[in-house]
């Protein structure tokens, strides 16, 4: 029975999928079906690898998706309290190590790539869908005094969720129109961003905001400044039509704009709690500067580092839940988190790692104009896509840290990005190069040629094609 071509896409896919099933009442945001999902993608991801017998990442690969373990591991060692920081170690191994690789290792060319992009802007758009409804119903999460908030099936305890996936919807839909040739691609990219920026404002999420307009910015900015004027002058139009023409959340949105700038005079209550708690994750670091205080130690020693501004929690309401307070157990900027918890051998080894798969990242799309492998002016989609993705992770981790149900997704994201800086690619006319054992196409969408088989691997068959039996 013949295997379908895009089967061993489908632990991948689930992942993505399973992320619209809301998560258990009373959640704290792991132990969901996506991150059990997860799990079998790194099982089977791992059956495979001991199957062929092959070495399945580069040096390059491997260097930079296992660098985050020394940091995690040296911080729970040497923590006071090294049971508790058990959990923390599984959750940042599964996000920042073997999920992005088990992607790594699934997505095997340029158009396993499209299929998850597309699966992502798919799972954006349902959330926003659910979202948009939870605005004009007034059945969202508590905002304001109203239940306005767009929160998707995520709940109120988790108001970043839908903001996260639809803003790596658009995000992937801007990369993918700006990077494809295909006229129905661009068209429907286009038609996908311009629908989740509905969602997108009602969410109310300011880092999500910010880190979305970074990220396209730095898209628009790679593939030409005459095109970014444009495509810039269209958001600000598209901007005004659904604030000030449609009024869509108009009075909310304004004074939510208005509070970003608001850090020293009259800031709202949640600025004054997340300034708080910077300064308690920085003075953990300063207590503990090598390895911090241990991995889930911040809620343990944040009130003998904060000060009497902190409130008790946030309250919590609306989209199907009664009110609830919230408690605040990270500082919600998550280099401030692996700082305070890991110390500064944790932030060089986990962000020293973003780093890194930022620069082999634009360092490929820059290998890639260089070539000259494609039309004058564009990039491929996959690598906009991957680099604006990682872009838009790390300048929301400013603003946000790893938690809730949306998390997996995250680690997903750093699997596209790695896929795209480590999986082998072809000049235009030359021989295959790059470092990875993964990925059969290339740039252009050109098949890679035959790859000799590696050091203790079974050659192949000295014919192709006929298949003798």
């Amino acid at each position: 029975m013949p295997v379908p071509p895009r089967a061993h896409l489908v632990p991948l896919l689930a992942v993505v999928a399973l992320l619209a099933v809301p998560p258990p009442h009373g959640s704290s945001g792991t132990g969901t079906v996506a991150d059990a999902a997860s799990a079998v993608l790194v099982v089977c991801c791992a059956v495979r690898v001991v199957r062929d017998r092959v070495r399945p990442l580069s040096r390059t690969a491997a260097v930079v998706l296992g660098l985050p373990v020394l940091g995690i591991c040296t911080a729970a060692v040497a923590s006071h309290d090294p049971a508790a920081s058990l959990p923390g170690v599984a959750r940042y191994l599964q996000v920042f190590v073997l999920v992005p690789a088990a992607v790594v290792l699934t997505v095997r060319d340029r158009r396993d790539f499209a299929v998850v992009a597309w699966s992502v802007i798919g799972l954006a758009l349902a959330q926003g869908a659910v979202g948009v409804a939870q605005y004009l119903t007034g059945t969202g999460a508590s905002y304001m005094g109203e239940d306005v908030r767009a929160v998707g099936t995520f709940g109120p305890t988790d108001v970043m969720g839908m903001a996260t996936v639809v803003a790596y919807g658009i995000v992937a839909a801007t990369g993918i129109a700006l990077g494809t040739t295909g006229r129905r691609s661009r068209t429907w990219a286009l038609v996908c961003g311009g629908l989740l920026a509905v969602p997108l404002v009602v969410s109310f999420s300011r880092g999500a905001w910010i880190a979305t307009a970074a990220a396209c910015a730095l898209l628009l900015a790679l593939c030409g400044v005459r095109r970014a004027v444009r495509v810039g002058l269209a958001a600000g139009a598209l901007g005004v039509v659904l604030v000030a023409g449609l009024g869509i959340g108009s009075q909310l949105v304004q004074e939510r704009v208005a509070s970003i700038s608001q850090v020293t005079a009259a800031p709202d209550r949640s600025v004054t709690d997340r300034y708080t708690m910077w300064a308690a994750a920085a003075g953990m670091w300063r207590a503990e500067p090598l390895t911090g205080v241990g991995l889930k130690g911040f809620p343990h020693y944040r009130d003998s580092h904060a000060s009497l501004a902190l409130s008790s929690g946030s309250d919590t309401a609306g989209a199907g839940r009664g009110f609830q307070r919230q408690p605040l157990l990270s500082p919600h900027n998550m280099y401030l988190l692996v700082l305070g918890e890991q110390g500064l051998l944790g932030l060089l080894t986990v962000a020293g790692s973003w780093l890194a798969l930022l620069g082999c990242a634009l360092r490929r799309l820059a290998d890639t104009r260089r070539a000259g492998t494609r039309r004058a002016g564009t990039l491929p989609a996959c690598g906009l896509v991957a680099v604006g993705l990682l872009v838009w992770q790390l300048v929301d981790f400013a603003y946000a840290d790893i938690g809730g149900p949306a998390t997996v997704l995250t680690a997903l994201v750093l699997g596209m990005a790695a896929w795209w800086s480590f999986a082998p690619h072809r000049p235009a006319g030359g021989p295959a190069t790059g470092t990875g054992t993964t990925g059969t196409g290339t740039d252009t969408g050109t098949p890679a040629g035959p790859v000799p088989p590696r050091r203790g691997a079974p050659a192949p068959p000295a014919t192709a094609g006929a298949r003798h039996g």
